[in-house]
């Protein structure tokens, strides 16, 4: 049996799944990856600075239009692609499969667009949209408008600074989403699945860890090996669309 059949058959006899997705899922929308080749985050800025410290939530604060200048770049680019098959792929997935869930380092809200249903959704980085003001808090839908214009984009009622609904470097995770992400680990996965990401942090780890150790099966899928590649059951070496619509086509079969 291929690895392709024998991950396929493990997700089509599985009850309980989990899909961790992160910046090599969105790279085949023609997204830039983040520290992978030709990643967003490698070397510095335009003003010589990491550009962890200028995408950071107390950089936010001390110099917003600089902060904005590469939230902006990171918005443009999420609003001038769209899903790709590997996105419908997984939300077929979920639609066969009603305990599967995702968990995505994403903020291009591409998930939600493919058709993932919001209620077994986790955006642990949160998302780009809507805008808020951190003064008095009014939401703003309106986000390609603000990317337009002048920045940092501001209120329309009170003048106040926008900002996305994403963790920003050195801010918290999202209550809400880990708070899930935890409840449903507590109750456990046949599968765990790594789609694109790096595996670099340990709330991305931790689910492939509990599930393999629980006795479930755990697989990945990236063009290159990462720290996780010894510990899965199966790596699955290709690009994300690729590789997920031929699992689909597997599990679909019967």
């Amino acid at each position: 049996m291929s690895d392709v059949r024998r991950v396929a058959a493990a997700l089509k006899a599985a009850r309980r799944i989990l899909v961790i997705t992160g910046a090599g899922l969105s790279a085949d929308s023609g997204l830039p990856t983040y520290r992978g080749l030709g990643g967003l985050y490698n070397g510095r800025t335009e003003e010589g600075m990491p550009i962890e410290r200028a995408l950071s939530g107390p950089m936010l604060q001390r110099d917003p239009a600089l902060c904005w200048k590469y939230l902006a770049q990171l918005g443009r680019a999420c609003l001038s692609a769209r899903p790709n098959a590997g996105h419908r792929a997984i939300a077929r997935l979920q639609a066969l499969k009603p305990e599967c869930w995702v968990l995505t380092q994403n903020i291009d809200g591409y998930h939600r667009q493919a058709g993932s249903p919001p209620e077994r959704l986790i955006e642990i980085h949160g998302e780009l949209a809507p805008l808020f003001c951190q003064s008095c808090g009014v939401e703003s839908l309106e986000l390609s408008r603000h990317l337009a214009g002048e920045l940092p984009p501001r209120c329309d009622s009170c003048g106040g600074i926008l900002r996305p609904p994403v963790v920003l470097f050195e801010e918290m995770l999202p209550e809400q989403a880990i708070d899930s992400l935890y409840a449903e680990l507590r109750k456990g996965f046949d599968a765990v699945i790594s789609v694109g990401t790096t595996a670099s942090f340990p709330y991305i780890i931790e689910p492939v860890f509990r599930t393999r150790q629980a006795g479930g099966f755990t697989a990945e899928i990236n063009p290159a090996l990462t720290d996780l590649s010894p510990v899965v059951d199966v790596h699955l070496k290709g690009k994300a669309l690729d590789v997920l619509g031929e699992l689909l086509s597997h599990i679909t079969a019967d």
